[in-house]
């Protein structure tokens, strides 16, 4: 048990940098225990004016830090600046979309956990996630305040945040001394910087205590780590490909087929595909699913089937593979999404197990790229639409298991730039458009298989397809389709 726990950390350190959506089959890291309420009582006391102090210092350090050090050219900010930010309406930004929809959210993740680690739970922490974006968009720079950026950090952070907040629960435990309390505090602290930052200010980072402080006592968790080969090709007038380096690293929290807890997140799966792969980007997939809330349609001895109400985070990057086509295969994300879903599970065959799910989602906030909108750092379209997002896995024991995912997003940029701009002479700060004119279908499909080869490791073979046929309203409609190939070896926690 000593060992697994070691894994679990080493995981934990790994997992900040970076679940299909549901294991097909799966392993527990530790036997599930639950919380003990000396413990949820003790760390349940609420203490606001030290979270909006902190998230406070977090801006006003950043602030310092882009002013002084890094000398950017956003962050000399003076009372004119606020005036004008205070008084000018909103706009859409041109930043790229790694800073958009994940560094901000990642952001708001920080604003999270000042709240979370000081008594409140996930919706109110949330408030504080809105306050601390807000106060940055509007006094913390001198470009006008973004209507994405506003929309991404607070909804992208309470993903982000309830995700690292429940994985440092897993490392703490406030019974330790030494050596291996420091480990612990260590790994916390990297994995939620806020929550860290808050025990070591409330001194609970060293204090002992009879109980663990857990909040969530032992959860039931699976962890998968794959390492291997990856292969991409863009199909178009030119084929364009190649081979690099693979990494999943996937975690799957919580019973998804349990209706007894029904606080946020009390299960979420968490899915990351990273590449050692020439100028693709490391992370090409990040995929959050939390569940908000839970309830059973049919629980029987044959059949279980729930309806729930999830939140979604889903990015998918990628860059251009070589100069053969110098086009960009995929790149499309939905920081802010949050629908309705439907799992099954079929208890009819013995030693079979088959699940699926459904899931229908409005996108809030969603990007896609573009053939044609280059402004600044921004070469895609902002977006709202809706997704729908369906799977299942079959599994014959532990030996042997296929699982399919099917996702499909509709994007529509509603507010586009007109056909006459004068593209040389723009201001790329007062230019406030979310793109191109257009509406984008955007599908997602991959196939999964993994056979057991000893104890708890598998060969997995993955197969995905992105297809994206974009629609414009002054130019031609484009359709592209990337292959992806991953072959690998899985260890199951």
């Amino acid at each position: 048990m000593q060992n697994r726990l070691h894994l679990t950390i080493i995981f934990l350190f790994v997992i900040i940098l970076s679940a299909q959506a549901q294991f097909a089959i799966r392993y527990q890291v530790l036997p599930p225990k639950p919380a003990d309420s000396v413990d949820i009582a003790y760390y349940s006391q609420k203490k606001g004016l030290a979270a909006a102090t902190q998230n406070f210092s977090i801006n006003m350090g950043l602030w310092a830090f882009n002013r002084y050090v890094a000398k950017q050219q956003y962050a000399y900010i003076n009372i004119k600046t606020i005036r004008k930010n205070l008084k000018h309406k909103w706009v859409w930004d041109n930043d790229d979309m790694g800073n958009n929809m994940f560094l901000h959210p990642y952001h708001g993740n920080l604003y999270f956990n000042s709240a979370r680690s000081r008594g409140y739970n996930y919706w109110e922490s949330g408030l504080f996630t809105l306050g601390g974006s807000a106060m940055w968009e509007l006094f913390m720079e001198n470009e006008y305040p973004s209507v994405n950026d506003i929309m991404a950090t607070p909804i992208g952070g309470l993903a982000l945040g309830e995700v690292f907040y429940r994985t440092s629960d897993l490392v703490l435990d406030d019974r330790k001394v030494g050596m291996n309390r420091f480990g612990r505090e260590l790994a916390g602290f990297i994995i939620a910087p806020t929550r860290g930052l808050t025990r070591v200010l409330n001194g609970d980072a060293w204090r002992t205590r009879s109980t663990s402080g857990k909040q969530f006592g032992v959860p039931d968790v699976s962890v998968e780590i794959s390492a291997g080969v990856r292969a991409l090709e863009l199909k178009g007038e030119i084929l364009d490909k190649g081979v690099g380096a693979a990494m999943d690293i996937n975690i799957e929290y919580g019973d998804r087929f349990s209706t007894e807890n029904k606080k946020p997140y009390d299960y979420f799966t968490f899915r990351s595909n990273l590449n050692g792969h020439g100028s693709q980007p490391i992370l090409s997939q990040l995929n959050i699913l939390g569940r908000l809330y839970v309830t059973d349609l049919i629980d029987s001895q044959k059949d279980f089937l729930s309806l729930g109400f999830y939140q979604h985070f889903d990015y998918y990057d990628s860059d251009t593979i070589s100069d053969t086509s110098n086009k960009i295969p995929y790149k499309f994300c939905t920081p802010a999404s949050a629908g309705v879903g439907l799992i099954y599970q079929s208890k009819r065959v013995r030693n079979v197990s088959f699940d699926a799910f459904l899931h229908a989602n409005l996108v809030f906030l969603g990007g896609a790229l573009s053939d044609h909108y280059v402004v600044d750092m921004r070469n895609y379209n902002l977006a709202s639409g809706f997704s729908t997002k369906t799977g299942f896995n079959l599994a014959y024991k532990d030996k042997i298991s296929v699982s399919g995912n099917y996702e499909i997003y509709r994007m529509f940029t509603w507010k586009g730039y007109p056909q006459d701009v004068d593209w040389e002479n723009i201001n790329v700060h007062e230019f406030d458009y979310q793109g191109d004119r257009s509406q984008a279908i955007l599908h997602a499909i991959s196939l999964r298989a993994d056979l057991k080869l000893h104890n708890h490791l598998f060969l997995t073979g993955i197969g995905y397809n992105y297809t994206r046929d974009t629609n414009y309203r002054y130019f031609d409609d484009v359709f592209s389709s990337t292959y992806e190939g991953r072959l690998m070896l899985t260890y199951k926690f």
